[in-house]
This record gives structure tokens, sequence and C-alpha cells, in this order.
């Protein structure tokens, strides 16, 4: 794996490799000796990855490269590829980019000399939120065969349910998805389930926000919590061992009741710290895999995780 680019691109192994490398993070304290560059190049607004990616680095203690398109030459006209192009040649090492184009990597793939990671193309993919999701859920069943996962909201505009649908069908879950009317997408290969057959059956309840920066017309959700979101009444219809998911950011009593957030199903929080981990791990992989990086101890994280 040269770059991060989908989750798709993964095998099992290689999901689980990743997993492991998350896990060892989370538990030890781990700075490279090297001196190494990443840019954060974020084309859209961003808390969690960017912050999350940012803490990341500095634990690692990689050299992190700030950027800001509304201050930067794209106001002049640059295309995508100049302003990478131009990270490269001043000595980044490692690029992460977010852009609202769905595809804005093909014109990226095979004419750079270093590795990038997607965090967040479009309504296409968002990879690296997968893999923190599947961290949450493996954290909490130690599997994923047979799970019941239902992905809940937005369906059509979300790049997070489609990376998750393509991964976790991979690993052996059954993935259901919920929308209402219109936010269906029938490209994806799930079946679709009503709310209330959702809570009853499933193990993890995957909550979407509604994406209206997506959509052509605004829409309208003065009662969408009653008919489409996870509201008290519904939550207490789960599974006792099931839990809540959300990428976040919320609609606090659009798509979820604004005091589920925090009950003690919900892996909201848990999801935003396990970002931290993940994105660790898929920096440390591919800075590996690019030989940027040759240290003794690399290999200590497979025997600590065989252990644990």
């Amino acid at each position: 794996m040269k770059n991060f680019i989908s989750a798709d691109q993964l095998s099992k192994e290689e999901i689980f490799n990743v997993l492991q490398r998350a896990e060892y993070y989370r538990l030890k304290n781990y700075k490279i000796k090297d001196q190494v560059f990443v840019a954060n190049l974020f084309f859209e607004p961003s808390t969690r990855t960017k912050m999350s990616f940012t803490v990341a680095q500095k634990k690692l203690g990689l050299e992190v490269l700030d950027f800001h398109s509304e201050s930067s030459s794209v106001l002049k006209g640059e295309s995508l590829y100049d302003t990478v192009k131009t990270f490269e040649a001043i000595g980044a090492n490692m690029l992460v980019i977010r852009h609202e184009s769905d595809k804005w990597f093909k014109d990226l793939e095979n004419k750079l000399s270093i590795p990038i990671i997607n965090a967040g193309a479009g309504k296409a993919e968002h990879p690296t939120q997968c893999m923190l999701d599947l961290l949450t859920i493996y954290q909490e069943y130690a599997s994923f065969k047979d799970l019941k996962v239902a992905i809940v909201g937005d369906i059509k505009h979300s790049r997070v349910a489609k990376s998750n649908m393509q991964a976790l069908q991979k690993l052996g879950a059954e993935v259901y998805l919920c929308a209402a009317p219109g936010f269906e997408d029938d490209d994806l290969p799930g079946t679709y389930i009503s709310m209330d057959e959702a809570v009853e059956i499933c193990d993890v309840m995957m909550l979407l926000r509604i994406q209206h920066e997506r959509h052509v017309h605004k829409t309208e959700t003065s009662n969408y919590l009653d008919l489409y979101g996870l509201t008290r009444l519904r939550e207490r219809k789960m599974k006792k061992h099931a839990i809540i998911m959300h990428p976040a950011p919320i609609n606090r009593g659009v798509e979820i009741d604004s005091d589920l957030v925090e009950c003690s199903k919900s892996r909201i929080f848990k999801q935003m710290a396990n970002g931290v981990y993940i994105r660790m791990a898929i920096m440390m992989y591919l800075l590996e895999e690019w030989g940027i990086i040759r240290e003794k101890n690399l290999e200590e994280y497979k025997t600590y995780a065989a252990v644990k």
C-alpha cells in the first residue's frame, strides 16, 4: 500500500494490521527519531479529522506543515496538483488531503514521490473515519463476523456510509441501511429496513447527519427525529449490548436525541479518541512502506499486540 485512498484497497489482513498498530499506539507512547514533515491540506471544513491528524502527528514527533486554503495561492487560481507539488518540492514527506471532489486523488496518484492519505473525498470516501469506526467496533466485540450493523441517515450524500459499507461487509458483518425517502443510495449493496426494525435487531447503530451542504435544496428537519432518528423510545428497544456510533458533527435533536449522545450505549466520543490512534497507525504504515523511516523497534507492536 503506497497511498491510503480507500478502505476497499485493504485486505482483511491489512485491516487487522492497522487495528493492531492503533491499539499499540493507544497503550504505548512512541516517537520516531527521524525528522519527518507532514502537510495537512484541507480544502473543506474539518474539526475532528484535521485536529486528530494533528494530535497524531505531534504524538509521533512529526513536523506538521499546516495549510489554510483561504490564505493560500488557491485564491490566485493554483490547482490542487500544483499545490501538492509545491509541498513535495519544499520537503514534505507525506500529505494528508481533504477535498470537495469525489476523485481528487486521480490527478495525483503515480505522480508524486511521497505518500498521500485521503482525509475525505467529496461524497465518495472517508477511509480514515472508516478505520476508526472499525477499531471502535472491534474493541467492543473482538470480531465482525455476523455482527448486525445499521447505517442510518443521509446515506446518499455520505462518504462515511460508502467506506464503512465496503469494509464491514468484507469483514463478515451484516450491514443494513435506514434512510428517509430521498436519502437512499441505490448504488450501495445493502438491504433497507425501517428504523424501528433496526433498533431491535442490530448490534451497532451507526448514525449519520443530514449533509445539508451537499443538498440542492435544504431539507426540512422539524419532524425528522420522530420519523427517522434515534429517539429515547427507540433506544430502549435496542439490545442490551448494542452500541450507538456517529462520525460527527452531531445535529442534536435531529438524527439523535440529545440525551443519547453521552448515554451508556454511546461510543461517539470514544470514536473521536480512536481517531488519533488509527491515524497514527496509518501514517506509520505508509512511512515504513516508503522507507522514509527505518527504526529498529518498528516491529515491537506486533509482539505487543500478540501478547495482549
